[in-house]
Formats: C-alpha cells, structure tokens, sequence
C-alpha cells in the first residue's frame, strides 16, 4: 500500500522506473508463494536451502574462521527443524520434484561430511570444535532421514502436476519480465529463431565437413575436451583470452577487478546445474570473491558414462560458457552492480535482462571477430543457441500444451543438439524453472533494442556505449529499459 501511494508524477524518472519495478516483483513473490507454493511442491527447496546456507559462511570469508564458525553452528542448529517443516508442508509433489531431491541427497550430505569440517579444520578453539562436531552430525543424520522419508514416504505418494497452466504462466511471465505477449506468438518467435540458428549450424557443419551430418560434425568435435581434473585449470586460462580480447576491441568497459575463481558446482546444485556464477550480495564490502562454478562428472561413474558427461565441456564450449559466465556476461554485471541506480536494482532483477544479456554475449563476441576463423567456435555457439531455442518453447509446453518430460528431454536430444545427460537435465529443470525461455526472449529484446538505439544516435553510436549504458542501468525488466535508453517503450520484439 505504501509503494502504490507513491505519485509517479512526483518522482525522478529513475525513481519512477524502480518502483513499478519494485511493484512487479512484489506481484511475482505473491504469484510464487499463494498459487506456485514451491514450499509445498519442491522437497530440494529445503535440503538444498540448508545446504547453501552452510556453503555461503563456509566460502565467503566476510569474518576470522572462528566467526563464521560460530555463525556456522547457530545456523546448524536450526537445520533439523527445516526437515521436520518439509515433511509437514509438503502434500502431493510431482515426482520429478522428488526425484531431484533424492538425487541431490548424497552430495548435501557429502557437503556436511567431507567439505564442511575440512574447511574449519584451522580453527583451534576446542569447545568450538566440539560443539561443531555435534551439530553436524545432528545435520547429517537429519538428511539421512529425509532421505529415507523421501524414498519410502514421499516418492509413492508423488502424484502432483508441475504444469503451472496458461493464465498462472502469463501471469508470471508478465509481473517477473514485463512480457504480456501472447504465448502463441512466444512459441513463434521461439520457433522461428530456432530455425535461423538451425540453417546456420547446418551450413556450418557442411562448412566444416561437408562429408559429414551436422550430428556427426558435432560429435566429432565434442570428443576434443580436457579430461575431468584438467577442465578447471584449462577454462581459468580462457578468461585472460576473453578480457583481453573486449578491452582490445572496446566492445564493453570492464571495472578494475580480481578474476572470477573457476571451481568445481557445489554437490547441491550438481543434479540441474552445469555452469553458473556465484557473486557475493549485493552489499558485500568484505568477501567479495567470484566463483564460476563447473559441474564434473560423478567419479564414481562408469569410464564410459564420464566421457559422455565431458563431451559437454569440449573446448569450443567452454570459451562459449565463459563468455555467458564470465566476459561479457554474469561476471560483467556482477562488477557494475555498485554503480546501479539505487537499492531496487541491487536487490531484485528481471532474467530476460541478467540471462539475456550473457545468452547475447555469446552472439556478440563471434560477430566481433573473436576466434575468427575457426569456425568451431560459431558452431557451439550455435549449439548453445538452439538450446536456449528449446527451452524457450518447451518451458511453454511443459507448463501450457501439455508437453511431458520425456517429450521435452527428446526435444532438447533432437532439436538442442545436446547429449543424453544434459537432455534429461534441461528438462527436468524446465518442470522447475517454468519461464526458462528468457534466455533467448531477452537476447531477442536486446538486440532489438541496439538497433533501435542505433538508429536514434546515427552517427554518434559505438557499440562499447551502448553496452555500457545498459549494463550500467541495471537488471531492468527490457520495457523500462527501453524508456531510460530509447524515451518510449515501444515493441520489445
């Protein structure tokens, strides 16, 4: 009530901007909590919720160890009581919610077991040490339980729909990214950019081998990646590659900054997770290190089931994740959050701007000539660019059309070009993360919007301006964007 007394008339047009922002995203969290309810239909939401608020102390070194141990027990303390609330709250999941939760179980656990105790090891108070010992093993046998509880109990009596159906999606869609385009003429976009990025993978892979399918092409070059224990070493390397390369060619101003820290993805986020980049908070003064997270494979796999796994990470690909991860992208924005314009814009942030802006970085980089001439590097960034294609329509038809899992895993086999593992991965994410499309709705908006900035600059337009000025807005829903940049909202598409 008090945020809608305020007369936009009598505000900034910053000020004005943030709080419709701001509105819309009180609309989207009481979407989540009264009709989404992920705390009566996601089990991960709270195994993995506990865990990350022990990784979060144990990581980020804002105080002396003996402090973030202490904070560390406090916390433990209360993580049995979670459990006991999940078994409570949760009534009638689907079961792939289930199934993830169960999946992500041994490396929670394994997180308490092994990385916890190892990381407070220094500490030499005693008493402390004691106490720690006690509430984590209270921890860990609670997880074990839950475990249990979730095979036994839970999983049988799995029978709930993730379909969130068409009004609740557009709703969401519309209060999370200011998108109130009709979901048919989404699903045509999405198709429609899915087959430019098609001819262009085919006539590529012709390009490359033109005795080969563009499926055996690409196989062929996912077979050249770095084995598991040298993927970390190999994509820190890349990222001196990639700064150099945009500082050189003024595509984008990059703050003065320590490197990301490339590391292996936390056990709890292994299950739907294959890269991601973890910032400290927005108001972080002290632990400000970056982690570019990158999930391995299982070691106790089979050889073979490995190197299906590595074939993800062939080297074309990582320089791809990189630049999403890292130079332009998450990292980029990570580094311009403290010029944002006031505190909404720390704090909440609309995915068609933060994913779209990476997924457009990728585009970016190759039409500015970086790896010019080696033509492996356009295709997997085209390979990510169907997969993003994919999500984008089958995060519709999962929710909306009555698309099952199985449909979507051999939709993103098929039409993303991805390996078996990775598949089944994306769509169990899309039952989860229903409006994933904003990876490829967002970098549509955006270049939608370059030309159109373009073309209201003429001549005094350079590209490194144009980024700049974006990056520095803030993570804006696209529409107000395009009023601070442009004057007018205009067609986002």
């Amino acid at each position: 009530m008090r945020l809608a007394a305020l007369d936009p008339a009598t505000l900034s047009q910053d000020a004005r901007l943030d709080r419709e922002f701001l509105s819309r995203q009180l609309e989207a969290q009481i979407l989540q909590q009264e009709l989404v309810r992920p705390w009566a239909q996601q089990p991960d939401s709270y195994s993995s919720a506990i865990t990350n608020s022990a990784y979060i102390v144990m990581k980020r070194s804002f105080a002396s160890p003996a402090e973030r141990l202490k904070l560390l027990i406090a916390r433990e303390r209360k993580m049995p009581g979670v459990l006991a609330a999940a078994r409570v709250n949760l009534v009638n999941p689907p079961a792939v919610f289930t199934q993830i939760a169960i999946e992500q179980l041994d490396g929670n656990r394994s997180f308490f077991e092994v990385d916890l105790p190892l990381a407070f090891t220094g500490v030499d108070d005693a008493a402390l040490r004691a106490q720690f010992q006690e509430s984590n093993a209270a921890v860990l046998a609670a997880l074990a339980g839950y475990k249990t509880w979730l095979e036994q109990e839970l999983l049988p009596r799995s029978k709930g729909e993730f379909a969130l159906g068409e009004k609740l999606y557009a709703q969401l869609l519309s209060a999370t990214e200011m998108v109130d385009v009709p979901l048919e003429q989404l699903l045509a976009l999405a198709e429609a950019d899915r087959q430019r990025n098609e001819k262009q993978f085919i006539e590529l892979a012709q390009h490359i081998d033109p005795t080969k399918s563009a499926g055996e092409v690409l196989q062929a070059l996912t077979a050249d990646h770095p084995a598991p224990g040298e993927l970390l070493a190999t994509t820190q390397g890349e990222l001196d590659s990639l700064r150099a390369f945009i500082v050189a060619h003024r595509i984008v101003t990059i703050p003065e900054s320590a490197p990301a820290r490339v590391q292996e993805t936390p056990p709890f986020q292994r299950s739907t997770t294959s890269a991601s980049m973890d910032t400290p908070g927005p108001f972080e003064t002290r632990a400000t290190e970056a982690f570019y997270n990158m999930t391995l494979p299982d070691p106790r796999w089979p050889a073979a089931q490995q190197e299906d796994f590595m074939r993800q990470w062939y080297r074309a690909s990582i320089t791809n994740v990189s630049v999403h991860e890292v130079y332009p992208g998450h990292y980029l924005q990570f580094l311009y959050a403290p010029q944002f314009p006031g505190s909404v814009r720390k704090v909440f942030g609309a995915n068609t701007n933060i994913e779209g802006w990476a997924h457009y970085g990728e585009q970016l980089m190759l039409d500015e000539g970086f790896h010019a001439g080696e033509p492996q590097y356009r295709l997997a960034q085209l390979q990510d660019a169907l997969l993003r294609d994919v999500r984008f329509a089958v995060g519709i038809r999962m929710h909306t059309r009555g698309m099952t899992l199985e449909q979507a895993e051999q939709l993103f086999e098929t039409q993303g070009h991805q390996p078996a593992p990775v598949a089944l991965s994306e769509a169990k994410r899309g039952a989860s993360d229903a409006l994933y499309g904003y990876y490829t709705m967002g970098k549509l908006a955006i270049l939608k919007l370059r030309e159109d900035y373009r073309v209201k600059k003429g001549t005094a337009f350079t590209l490194q301006d144009f980024h700049d000025t974006f990056v520095k807005l803030g993570p804006l829903p696209l529409p107000l964007i395009r009023e601070k940049m442009l004057g007018a909202r205009g067609e986002l598409f």
